[in-house]
């Protein structure tokens, strides 16, 4: 696997990676994260994929040739309390569900904490749906983040999860 920076020639793959997710998460009964209907008809979606593409932050990890998964990495989101010491706040993870259980998500998570660190930089924090059954939460947690605070956005549940550069992860 080899990740690189994205940029707007990604938009498309970055949306079928959404798509993919979306459709694996259905299939499940578990709409409540990102709901039904995919990203990519979605204009809103559609306009913050090219906005992150756009921007410094975006992580392409390509496995055969074929972009696997994205992380876009930046600001803390507007919906979350700012941190009271500099950071690196992942903005958005998703994997091509085709990809799914080769790493790739763990590999992007591990290249910002490594990115965090070149900047000086201790804290590495994310969000996520806290809903269902804390699945995707236990996800993070299995990649060395720790639950920090939690929030809701209308009536989606999320959780801050965090991770420091300087506490040794033992996974």
């Amino acid at each position: 696997m080899d990740i690189r920076k994205g940029g707007p020639e990604d938009v498309a793959a970055v949306l079928r990676m959404f798509d993919s997710a979306i459709e694996w998460l259905v299939a499940q009964g578990r709409t409540g994260q990102w709901g039904s209907e995919p990203f990519s008809a979605d204009p809103k979606r559609v306009g913050q994929v090219v906005s992150w593409a756009e921007g410094e932050g975006m992580r392409i990890a390509v496995i055969d040739g074929e972009a696997a998964g994205c992380m876009t990495v930046g600001g803390p989101l507007p919906y979350v309390s700012a941190a009271d010491e500099p950071e690196l706040y992942v903005q958005g993870l998703v994997i091509d569900q085709r990809f799914h259980g080769r790493g790739v998500g763990r590999a992007l998570l591990d290249l910002a904490v490594d990115e965090a660190s070149e900047q000086g930089v201790d804290l590495v924090r994310v969000d996520c749906y806290a809903g269902d059954d804390g699945q995707l939460v236990r996800y993070y947690e299995s990649c060395g983040f720790r639950r920090a605070q939690t929030f809701t956005v209308g009536q989606w549940p999320g959780q801050v999860l965090e991770r420091r550069v300087s506490d040794p992860v033992r996974l």
